[in-house]
């Protein structure tokens, strides 16, 4: 059986990162350290520091992981005197906790779930913050990064999570917040930094990072990455990556300074197609919100239900460029060119639990399948800076945003009715259409396959959707210092977001098509008072909107673009208005210990007011109610010159106020993907000038995976710790031992039919170089 679907070059590419790294490693080690020594001998008096989490001209602590201020000119005061929670993730800390993608990552912060993929809503990251789907709300370099993929980390320098309705600063959607990924950009003198990392389940990670200065002004920096892999505790899933990421830099500790970067991320996988959910006692006649599903694997928990049909294809291309001019000390000019392309291709299996076969103990093998890519093109331009107005000082940013966005989606054809059977059989296994009689398309709970010899066929479905959106915006953004105690923050967006649909079939005759014009403004505004340098207390309000088409046909869209067709092909009416989310807050924060320690204290309430629910068979309306409230603590820093911490706990008390009138048996329903409790702890100390050690426990409430409540994944704590040792100033090693205890959990709770089980007990050991 041939695989029909487009071929991405994997492993020669890999391969060839792989050696550049360790060619480079092994070869120019001498060259990399005279080349380390002359850096201070010719490194200009005015060279730009490059800190663990930002660029700004200010030297900053590495290894520090606590951060002063976001990238983004936006955010127009440091983040003591942000009225917001606003969580960055420095490098150290991404180092540390030997993160290998933003998933990874994202576990340092509480309050941020993941929600599962299939066919209709993509494989990808999928974060959930604050109990909101943020899978379009990913920016790089405060650029939105649209289209789904699982998003690497060997380019990035720091993760900043806001949390609370974003759209002023990022734009359309971000109910719940934004994920904003700083990448790794080239900077004046001289470095090297690469690594190897083995381990268990296969592992083998490759990294390069160097950076070379040419003049006084102009530097160069290649980031490589060639990664593979199994999953500890599953069966047959692996995961297979390279990546390259080149940046310039001209002008740099001059007035004018370009930025020139490209990102290229390609990956060939076998996909993880889940545990399926099945009803926990025995003859129940349907899943309730007190007895909901949970996920169960027949005994077994590497059970994979898979077959070898399945991939997942990837590919990302990122190219920017950036020109940033100082017209004086106080005023900045910025403007940022990007185009860039996601692309997926993939065939899953899910185990479908829809005619609970779960139950009797089979599995019917439901292929999703998709190939998608997403298109991208903006300019932005800023201006930022200080400036005096009757005596009071505004730190202010004001911009215009203009970007185009194309997606095309399509599928697979995946013939599964391959010996004649009845309609009900083809999805209703019964034990004795396990294997063969179904053309083994039903399987066993207890003892599936991957190597069952399918005979179905595949073939390439070329209808699918073409989606454009258009968007314009004008924002503004301002703090203003009323005296050394009082600040006013205040936001301010205007958005013009006009999407284009149609549907088309195999032929390329268009089936349907629609449009929608949304024009709204979404605002922040805060009052910070500072009861000393160190410290402020906030009150804020911040709203977003999330019009119809919000991710263009590449993610779940609770605000569909389009309706839903009639039995005669005619669009049920709808509203068509964006979706709005405010959201109040009051917070505190302190830098305390001579500014190395960070605290910070909030409590807030997020409400949606008008979800687009269905009330009656033949209309929308944006009608609906959803909350979320809660609080949120965080630590970050030093505690002692040897003793660091990252840690936060954040509690989430959510409900579906109001459905609608065919939504009203879900009232008063947790929202899904939105724990009540959660937390993460992460602490390393210094034993000896080469010896550091740490830890970290991370723990996740139980989550229902629908706003029915009738799937649910339970409650977790994983435990992790590490070790590194310096070997010389140049060497070093560092031993990461994630899910301690070897404990089976759920990371990703689908809504129906399964759940996605997280690796068990993983070991990497990383040996590092530096010059």
């Amino acid at each position: 059986m041939s695989r029909q679907h487009s071929q991405l070059p994997v492993s020669s590419p890999r391969l060839l990162a792989s050696a550049i790294g360790v060619a480079i490693t092994a070869g120019s080690a001498g060259h990399m350290v005279f080349a380390a020594e002359k850096t201070e001998e010719k490194a200009p008096s005015n060279a730009i520091s490059l800190g663990a989490t930002a660029i700004t001209g200010e030297a900053q602590d590495a290894t520090a992981y606590n951060v002063e201020k976001a990238s983004s000119p936006k955010y127009t005061a440091p983040l003591v005197d942000t009225p917001r929670s606003v969580t960055v993730i420095p490098q150290q800390v991404l180092k540390d906790t030997g993160a290998l993608n933003m998933q990874d990552a994202l576990r340092t912060v509480p309050g941020i779930t993941f929600g599962a993929g299939e066919g209709g809503n993509p494989q990808g990251d999928r974060p959930f913050i604050r109990g909101f789907d943020a899978q379009g709300d990913t920016y790089l370099d405060g650029v939105r990064d649209t289209g789904s993929q699982s998003r690497e980390i060997f380019a990035v320098e720091s993760i900043e999570v806001s949390k609370g309705p974003n759209s002023a600063i990022g734009g359309r959607g971000a109910a719940g917040g934004s994920i904003n990924l700083v990448s790794k950009k080239a900077h004046l003198g001289d470095s090297f930094d690469g690594g190897f990392t083995w381990g268990s389940d296969q592992t083998q990670r490759y990294t390069l990072d160097g950076n070379y200065q040419f003049t006084d002004s102009a530097a160069g920096r290649l980031n490589l990455m060639s990664h593979e892999s199994n999953v500890a505790g599953r069966d047959s899933v692996d995961y297979d990556r390279w990546g390259i990421a080149p940046s310039l830099a001209f002008g740099l500790g001059t007035d004018t300074r370009v930025n020139l970067d490209y990102y290229h991320l390609e990956s060939n996988d076998t996909p993880d197609s889940g545990i399926p959910y099945t009803i926990p006692v025995a003859g129940s006649a349907a899943r309730t919100k007190s007895n909901p599903d949970k996920p169960f694997a027949g005994g077994d928990h590497s059970n994979f239900y898979g077959l070898d049909r399945d991939f997942r294809k990837g590919r990302t291309d990122t190219a920017t460029f950036a020109i940033e001019h100082d017209l004086s000390d106080a005023l900045t000019v910025k403007n940022t060119l990007r185009h860039g392309s996601s692309m997926q291709d993939y065939i899953l299996t899910q185990p479908d639990d829809s005619k609970g076969n779960v139950n009797n103990g089979s599995v019917w093998r439901r292929a999703n399948t998709r190939v998608s890519n997403t298109e991208t093109t903006t300019n932005q331009t800023d201006l930022f800076g200080d400036v005096y107005i009757a005596g009071f000082k505004n730190s202010f940013a004001t911009g215009i945003e203009l970007s185009r966005e194309e997606s095309q989606k399509s599928s697979y054809n995946v013939n599964v009715d391959t010996t004649p059977r009845t309609a009900a059989s083809t999805t209703n296994c019964s034990p004795a259409l396990i294997g063969a009689p179904s053309g083994y398309n039903c399987t066993s709970l207890a003892n599936p396959n991957p190597n069952d010899p399918w005979n179905g066929a595949i073939s390439r479905n070329y209808a699918g959707t073409d989606t454009q959106a258009d968007t314009y915006a004008l924002y503004v953004f301002d703090t203003l210092e009323l005296s050394e105690q009082w600040l006013v923050n205040m936001g301010l967006r205007y958005d013009h977001f006009d999407t284009k649909y149609k549907t088309y079939n195999a032929s390329s005759v268009t089936t349907s098509k629609g449009d929608d014009v949304s024009e709204f403004v979404t605002g922040q505004f805060g009052v910070v008072y500072k009861p000393a340098e160190n410290g402020s207390i906030y009150a804020s309000y911040a709203t977003s909107a999330t019009p119809p088409g919000n991710t263009l046909g590449d993610g779940q869209e609770g605000n569909p673009l389009g309706g839903t067709p009639d039995r005669s092909g005619n669009l049920l009416s709808s509203d068509m208005e964006p979706e709005t989310t405010k959201n109040y807050e009051i917070g505190t924060k302190w830098d305390l210990l001579n500014d190395r320690l960070s605290l910070t204290a909030d409590i807030f309430r997020t409400e949606k007011e008008n979800a687009r629910v269905q009330v009656d068979t033949t209309s929308y309306e944006n009608a609906g109610k959803t909350r979320v409230q809660g609080i949120e603590l965080s630590a970050s820093g030093k505690i002692t010159e040897k003793w660091q911490v990252f840690a936060g706990y954040a509690y989430m008390d959510s409900e579906q106020v109001d459905g609608g009138p065919l939504g009203a048996a879900n009232d008063g329903n947790e929202l899904p993907n939105t724990p009540k409790n959660s937390a993460s702890l992460w602490t390393t100390y210094q034993v000896t000038p080469k010896l550091t050690i740490g830890g970290g426990a991370f723990y996740v409430d139980d989550v229902f995976g629908s706003v029915a409540n009738t799937t649910m994944v339970d409650s977790y704590v994983r435990y992790d710790a590490m070790a590194a040792y310096k070997l010389s100033k140049n060497v070093d090693l560092q031993l990461n031992v994630q899910n301690l205890t070897d404990e089976t959990y759920y990371d990703k709770a689908f809504s129906t039919h399964f759940a996605n089980q997280a690796a068990g007990r993983t070991a990497l050991l990383s040996t590092n170089f530096h010059f």
